[in-house]
């Protein structure tokens, strides 16, 4: 088996980034020669070879900081489709990457190239990974007014067509089903920026009504749990629901599914995300598709942008959404 810069790195006590670095001759790298001449020997012991192509005299280390864990991540499919557009689009540059999971910053070597961070994250955590590398993109959380490239999806438009579409039915009671998180470190209260498009929407036909919003955490069991709450809590169940994300929409159509409460005839959902999710549950989720994974790709643009680029500015992108109608809605 071939020997890899992991292998180089694990033996001589440093990581992947340093010991490629050196098999460059990158002399800008601060080392003692002591370590430079042990990495050089190992690599010799060990037979390594460089891969042969072009981007491999330039490759690069990026840290990509997940605010989920592993486990997490596997429930809820829109961090991992992001994950996916990054991996994807990385080898076009040469990058190898790095996970970091659950914001585990201690683990994110101080000799990284560049840092790609998807989550939300606390002004601590931000200025933590700005101290190990100033070069960062982050994905689902807008850092642009600190100086950093963001990568965000358009909540506003696609929210807007979703009231437009359900107010074309003469429906004007419309419930909302949203979440509330915090930073890892618990020193950040993130709300839901889709209550805010939800609510600008609802304004614009004057039918917002606050007792008709019920506040989750994203997570299926409570989007189970605040469906419930509404059955109980409200005389008359609003006849269309807006949810946040794929898994608290199935978890709501769960509870209603229980109290025979019959989607779509008495009650439409319209969820956002359109993870594999929404195709997977019965009936099928109409869902606000959002491009998770060219939010991946764009957010290695950047950072090759950020790397290359002497004239390089920070910049916003918002990648735009749209409907896409199943069996939930009329």
């Amino acid at each position: 088996m071939m020997a890899t810069l992991r292998d180089i790195a694990k033996k001589a006590h440093v990581s992947a980034a340093t010991v490629s670095r050196v098999l460059n001759n990158d002399l800008t790298l601060s080392v003692t020669d002591q370590t430079r001449t042990n990495i050089l020997k190992i690599a010799t012991d060990l037979n390594y070879q460089k891969a042969n192509h072009k981007n491999s005299r330039f490759q690069k280390h990026i840290a990509l900081v997940q605010w989920y864990s592993e486990s997490k991540e596997q429930d809820d499919l829109y961090y991992m489709t992001i994950r996916e557009g990054i991996e994807q689009q990385a080898p076009k540059y040469g990058f190898e990457i790095l996970r970091i999971f659950h914001n585990d910053l201690e683990q994110i070597p101080n000799d990284i190239d560049g840092i790609i961070a998807i989550g939300k994250f606390s002004s601590d955590q931000v200025m933590t990974m700005k101290r190990i590398s100033s070069n960062l993109v982050f994905i689902d959380d807008d850092q642009f007014a600190k100086g950093f490239d963001t990568v965000l999806p358009d909540f506003n438009y696609g929210i807007e067509q979703v009231i437009d579409y359900f107010a074309s039915q003469n429906i004007s009671d419309i419930g909302l089903i949203y979440g509330e998180e915090t930073s890892t470190d618990d020193k950040r209260i993130i709300p839901d920026f889709r209550f805010n498009s939800f609510q600008q929407a609802m304004n614009k036909h004057s039918i917002f009504k606050a007792e008709l919003c019920f506040k989750g955490d994203f997570t299926k069991e409570s989007g189970y749990q605040q469906m419930k709450q509404a059955i109980k809590m409200l005389p008359n169940l609003p006849k269309a629901f807006f949810i946040s994300n794929d898994p608290m929409a199935s978890g709501a159509l769960k509870a209603l599914q229980e109290e025979q409460i019959s989607v779509p005839d008495q009650v439409q959902i319209f969820s956002f995300n359109d993870t594999s999710i929404a195709s997977l549950v019965n009936p099928e989720l109409s869902s606000v598709a959002v491009a998770t994974i060219q939010m991946g790709e764009t957010a290695v643009d950047s950072i090759q942008d950020v790397l290359t680029n002497p004239r390089h500015v920070a910049k916003k992108v918002i990648l735009a959404t749209k409907l896409v109608f199943r069996q939930s809605t009329n």
